[in-house]
């Protein structure tokens, strides 16, 4: 990946990169970054009810479909690479193996930010379980005893995309993201995600509620930029700056 700025997504479903981060991959692709996006499962036993409720449905079914969507998906956003790692959802398990590999494709894409859910998220475990993972793949990327020989990870900011019932998961955003110039490969990418349409329009609205969060937080009616569509992050790492 030499030449190109690098970002990573680890998402713990197919689907997760989508609602809650699409629009800054899509922005990061138009700005000449490779965006890599690893989905730690395909969100087929908890994350699929639309596809269970069809006759004949098996296990390897839903995992495909959920697959194909998600590639869709990525192609409407433009992203670089995606990568499936089908680790199992409800409940998401990690073993040090699983670990080991993630490791690899942070020192391999050696991002200059990662993205990946809330820290906290009761109502799915998955998502928060996923985050701990990717801090916990940071830190070993880090290590320099750690497969001595390969280029260490530098210190990439850790942002932490929106959770679905925000005001419960103690998320709060310190950044917000403009996405309107690239909303139409959002909103295309949000419509290949069929076996969740009901969030379909959801993510919309949240999508317009962050831009007029946008537009206050860059000046309101003294100037703001009037942003239409935006996402918002929290970052886990303090900035290093020469001003502010």
């Amino acid at each position: 990946m030499a030449g190109n700025k690098t970002a990573l997504v680890i998402s713990a479903h197919a689907a997760d990169f989508v609602w809650r981060a699409g629009g800054a991959i899509a922005k990061h692709q138009t700005l000449g970054y490779d965006v890599t996006v690893v989905c730690l499962s395909y969100g087929e036993r908890g994350e699929s009810a639309k596809l269970w409720k069809e006759s004949g449905m098996t296990l390897e079914k839903v995992k495909a479909a959920r697959r194909t969507e998600a590639e869709n998906a990525a192609t409407a956003l433009g992203v670089h690479d995606i990568r499936f790692m089908d680790l199992g959802d409800y409940p998401l398990i990690l073993e040090r193996d699983d670990k080991y590999k993630l490791v690899d494709i942070i020192r391999e894409v050696q991002p200059s930010f990662m993205m990946s859910h809330s820290q906290y998220d009761q109502y799915n475990t998955d998502h928060m379980y996923t985050t701990s993972i990717a801090l916990e793949a940071r830190m070993i990327a880090q290590a320099w005893g750690h497969n001595p020989g390969e280029k260490v990870l530098g210190a990439p900011q850790l942002y932490l995309f929106e959770p679905h019932q925000t005001e419960q998961m103690g998320w709060k955003p310190d950044t917000f993201l403009d996405i309107t110039d690239v909303w139409d490969k959002k909103r295309a990418a949000i419509e290949c995600m069929e076996g969740q349409e009901h969030l379909w329009d959801y993510y919309t609205n949240v999508a317009e509620n962050r831009g007029n969060h946008f537009r206050r937080n860059s000046g309101g009616q003294s100037g703001g930029r009037p942003a239409r569509y935006a996402e918002g992050f929290q970052s886990v790492f303090p900035r290093t700056v020469d001003e502010l």
